[in-house]
């Protein structure tokens, strides 16, 4: 069953709502490459958007109602909005969960060594990256580093025009000959991922001065001591603003797509809707690149407890009416999956691809050689949602992670439907999937987004 090309369907209204929403959120992408600010830009968005902050209503014994938009912030990397609906919670929600975590390059507590006069910071890479594809490019480094007194220092460096940028340096190919006999994950190895950071000694100074020299300037421009990077999270990205791609620019190509391109349209969907029956939620949280693990990640009781305070706002809670509410919820994962890519057929079945320009893409199962870790979806919810779709004229494809032994991969929605919820993965098709640049289609990102308001209104 092959599925229409979304691009031969628009109007030009319509295409101008596209163009629209991919402008904001590319814009999205380039403020929020870190977990910490995708939180921070979400709240300012669903701020100006007429959203509350819930813990402020908890300490005010405030009550919530219909009609009433809160939020809640795990730490300030997770966060949950929710629109009140006229329905008792104790009926279930209709939820977006998505990921705002990407695959990078993690700065170490004692990074800051001196060899060869030159200076470097020490990584650990987080997430599943081909390491090969992190060396010789622009790199930026994002993050905050916490003083003993509990200032914040935040840093960016490497974004703006005249800041300087970092690499990781490769060996040169006239002496690579050793090195391109080896296999691909060990081309470069994880402990060689530092960053290059500087190269200018003080003078007069007879041991490690590039070393002095890079902590009198940080120093100087942040009121950063050595020490302090035990206290830090800093994280390396790749340098630069995510960009159109292709002469028709049909395309966006940028950093951490994988999954901030579903949390956008999540986003999005979740503040287009207004007035609801069924109190709709949009949850954001960290850690599924490295498993949903800790306290900011899927597996950490911050969404089961922050649910628990909403239906005591809303004086309805109980133990039985918590677990109710989270039984009869329907969720989205909104997680991406891997596009098609005829230079590399061999890895894909066909017939069961996601392909740029077709919508958004639904994976009734994901997991691995024989749906290891899986969530799969019950049949009679996918005829819900293929009905609420195409009543209104969403586009949308089904898809798996590449043929049966390749390989697969896993998302937040085995998690959640341990609560016995009905959930099934959504999301965007991306091609280069964790490389340091990804791609999307427009035109699948428009889709997804109509897809996601359709869904929190009707579900």
């Amino acid at each position: 069953m092959e599925r229409p090309n979304a691009w031969k369907t628009y109007t030009k209204k319509q295409l101008k709502e596209l163009e629209k929403l991919n402008k904001n959120y590319r814009a999205f992408l380039d403020t929020g490459k870190t977990e910490r600010e995708c939180v921070a830009e979400i709240v300012k968005q669903a701020e100006a958007a007429g959203y509350e902050n819930l813990d402020k209503l908890i300490a005010k014994q405030q009550s919530i109602k219909a009609g009433d938009k809160v939020y809640a912030v795990c730490m300030k990397k997770t966060i949950a909005l929710f629109n009140i609906g006229t329905r008792p919670l104790v009926q279930g929600m209709n939820i977006l969960g998505a990921h705002i975590d990407s695959p990078r390059l993690d700065i170490k507590q004692n990074p800051l060594y001196e060899n060869g006069d030159l200076a470097y910071l020490d990584t650990h890479y987080y997430g599943g990256i081909k390491k090969y594809q992190w060396v010789t490019i622009p790199l930026a480094i994002h993050g905050v580093i916490v003083k003993k007194d509990g200032s914040v220092v935040e840093i960016v460096i490497g974004e703006k025009e005249d800041e300087p940028v970092f690499c990781v340096t490769d060996l040169l190919i006239h002496l690579a000959g050793e090195q391109q006999e080896k296999k691909a994950n060990k081309v470069i190895e994880g402990e060689n991922l530092d960053i290059l950071f500087g190269s200018l000694p003080l003078k007069n100074e007879e041991k490690e001065g590039v070393k002095k020299g890079v902590l009198k300037l940080l120093k100087e421009q942040y009121d950063i001591e050595e020490e302090d990077f035990l206290s830090g999270e800093l994280e390396v990205v790749p340098a630069g603003k995510a960009r159109e791609a292709g002469i028709d620019r049909s395309m966006i190509m940028a950093y951490g797509q994988d999954d901030r391109v579903c949390a956008y349209t999540s986003l999005a969907a979740m503040l287009e809707v207004n007035e609801v029956e069924k109190t709709t939620c949009c949850l954001l949280t960290d850690k599924e690149e490295i498993g949903s693990v800790g306290a900011t990640g899927m597996q950490s009781r911050f969404f089961e407890n922050t649910v628990a305070e909403l239906l005591e706002a809303a004086g309805e809670y109980t133990e039985l009416t918590l677990r109710r509410c989270l039984k009869n919820c329907r969720m989205l994962s909104s997680d991406v999956s891997a596009a098609y890519d005829p230079l590399y057929a061999s890895a894909y079945e066909k017939n069961n691809a996601a392909y740029f320009g077709r919508g958004m893409v639904f994976n009734k199962f994901t997991g691995s050689r024989g749906k290891s870790g899986s969530n799969d979806a019950n049949a009679e919810y996918m005829g819900a949602l293929r009905k609420i779709l195409d009543d209104n004229q969403v586009l949308y494809q089904t898809a798996e992670l590449g043929k049966v032994d390749v390989g697969g991969g896993g998302t937040i929605a085995y998690i959640l439907s341990l609560y016995g919820m009905e959930v099934i993965d959504s999301g965007v098709a991306v091609l280069n999937m964790h490389a340091p640049w990804e791609v999307t289609s427009k035109a699948d990102i428009y889709e997804t987004k109509k897809g996601y308001v359709a869904f929190l209104k009707h579900a």
